[in-house]
């Protein structure tokens, strides 16, 4: 993140979804003198996501599997955004390595379940809750961590 204290930090959220953890991050920092929602990326046409940040009028990268192996167009909007931290928030495709690098320590991943247990290929949404329900596990939650390689 910047260094200045007195600058405004920029994120810029992923997601593919419903968008209501990203909903809950703009709300959250709507307001805030240092930090702000600079942008979302998104991977689906019709996505929740993109009616439920409409009011707050980010912009919006509208991302095709063609970024995937060539980001350069991905990273020219995460440049233009001035991204400081991205959030991935129910995004569910892999990041392209060069945005993992270069985002490196500066990209966090929001789970609905605890991992490694509940992660993988099938595990978003509502299917990990209705996984969790299944084996009837004692205790569920969230993982926050950062993205690497």
């Amino acid at each position: 993140m910047n260094s200045d204290s007195d600058s405004i930090q920029h994120i810029v959220i992923f997601a593919s979804g419903s968008g209501t953890n990203a909903l809950n991050i703009c709300n959250y920092f709507k307001d805030h003198k240092h930090i702000k929602v600079a942008g979302l990326v998104c991977n689906k046409e019709k996505a929740g996501v993109l009616e439920r940040l409409a009011p707050f009028e980010v912009p919006v990268f509208h991302m095709r599997k063609d970024d995937l192996k060539s980001p350069e167009n991905l990273l020219s909007f995460l440049d233009g955004c001035k991204t400081d931290l991205i959030v991935l928030a129910g995004f569910l495709w892999l990041i392209p390595l060069p945005v993992v690098k270069k985002y490196s320590d500066r990209m966090i991943n929001i789970h609905p379940a605890l991992l490694p247990k509940y992660g993988g290929k099938g595990m978003y949404g509502m299917k990990v809750h209705e996984a969790v329900i299944e084996n009837e596990e004692k205790e569920s939650g969230i993982t926050i961590h950062y993205v690497n390689e």
